[in-house]
């Protein structure tokens, strides 16, 4: 499965939420912000962990961040 607009989609969750990279990757268990920015970018490929923690925190489901075909809910 191609995860082409995961970047994409995890960075529009972000600003709605007006969330830095830094406080993003904080409240999900990272130190900083450089692994959203890497994942943002698409330079690295996301973990499963990583994804279920991002759906969590944004109330939204695995399958709308995986799936480049989904759009994301509403805010």
């Amino acid at each position: 499965m191609p995860l082409d607009r995961l970047g994409e989609k995890v960075r529009t969750l972000r600003v709605r939420q007006q969330l830095s990279q830094i406080k993003l990757g904080q409240a999900i268990g990272y130190a900083d912000g450089s692994y959203i920015s890497e994942v943002e970018t698409g330079r690295k490929k996301p973990t499963a962990e990583f994804v279920f923690k991002v759906a969590q925190f944004f109330n939204v489901s695995a399958d709308d961040l995986l799936d480049d075909s989904r759009e994301l809910p509403a805010p």
